[in-house]
């Protein structure tokens, strides 16, 4: 069920708050992308998760908190690399990892001895976790290696029916998942970038192509149903069955196809926002084959470097 009207007012939050609370899974809004949620100190419920999405069970899941005091429980220590991060960028689309407690299942963090943990900065989200008292295990509300979803609608077209609520709370304005850092040791290293770069926290970037230290690197991800051809030069005539995902500034040089801007080359941020929902714009369209022309090799745009590169891998 959708609930479509706005998603701040308490009737709706506690009733999915209640659903966490028995074991259920809720999906709801947050800065980033749609989230998955369940109670991620229920190893049934995060069973659910995996269940529900085609996860594979060594993908660990995020838990979302919503006040930086409720990592305590979940951690044997909060490190000096960890502690300046959260005073720096929570609430916001950041990750970290540290060791867990027993008090976090397992089957939350896929069996390593690792947590990882994020406050959203999003009112919906904040709220549902607050109501529910657990902290929420939540992925991306999306079936398995499909692209991150970024509106209600998204999770509708791969989890409706499969779930018990769905939160709509508009579009993200972020667009892309939050950028992950292994805070276990003195200097915190990004796993998985995002919109908080590593030049940002003073991270070594990089780490996120190494699957022994990030387990989710070793499965294709973010995939439309046509394979991508990624490119420099995409070719400016189309077949009516193939696409293009290009910038604002090369839009109107390509002719026949689906053309889907990600908008001006300048600006990460919008191109990030933009990314996930155009890549289901063109299952929409039912291409056969995505030409995407390669963003720009700077900062800013590494994260959506990743994702883009990471739906083009091969199955």
């Amino acid at each position: 069920m959708t609930v479509s009207a706005a998603v701040s007012e308490t009737i709706f939050l506690e009733r999915a708050a209640s659903i966490i609370r028995s074991g259920g899974l809720v999906a709801f809004p947050t800065e980033t992308v749609y989230g998955l949620g369940a109670d991620a100190l229920n190893p049934d419920a995060a069973r659910r998760i995996y269940a529900a999405k085609g996860r594979p069970s060594d993908n660990p899941l995020i838990v979302h908190i919503a006040d930086p005091g409720d990592i305590a429980p979940l951690t044997e220590r909060v490190t000096p690399a960890a502690e300046k991060l959260i005073n720096m960028f929570w609430p916001g689309p950041l990750t970290v990892i540290l060791k867990k407690t027993k008090l976090v299942p397992d089957e939350t963090t896929g069996g390593l001895d690792t947590v990882a943990v994020r406050m959203p900065d999003h009112p919906a989200a904040l709220g549902l976790i607050r109501l529910s008292g657990v902290p929420v295990a939540a992925p991306s509300a999306n079936i398995s290696g499909r692209p991150s979803p970024t509106r209600a609608e998204h999770v509708a077209a791969d989890l409706g029916g499969v779930i018990d609520m769905i939160m709509d709370g508009g579009e993200c304005r972020v667009g892309l998942e939050s950028t992950v850092a292994d805070c276990t040791g003195d200097v915190p290293v990004i796993l998985r970038p995002g919109a908080i770069t590593a030049e940002m926290i003073g991270a070594a970037p990089g780490a996120h192509g190494d699957v022994r230290r990030s387990p989710g690197t070793r499965y294709r991800h973010y995939s439309p149903l046509a394979p991508i051809i990624v490119t420099d030069a995409p070719p400016r005539e189309l077949s009516e069955a193939d696409g293009a995902l290009c910038f604002d500034d090369t839009r109107s040089e390509y002719c026949g196809g689906a053309v889907v801007s990600l908008g001006a080359r300048s600006d990460a941020a919008q191109a990030m926002r933009n990314f996930f929902a155009a890549l289901r714009s063109f299952d929409a369209s039912g291409v056969r084959l995505i030409y995407a022309e390669t963003p720009p090799d700077t900062p800013d745009f590494a994260a959506l470097r990743d994702r883009l590169f990471r739906a083009a891998m091969p199955l």
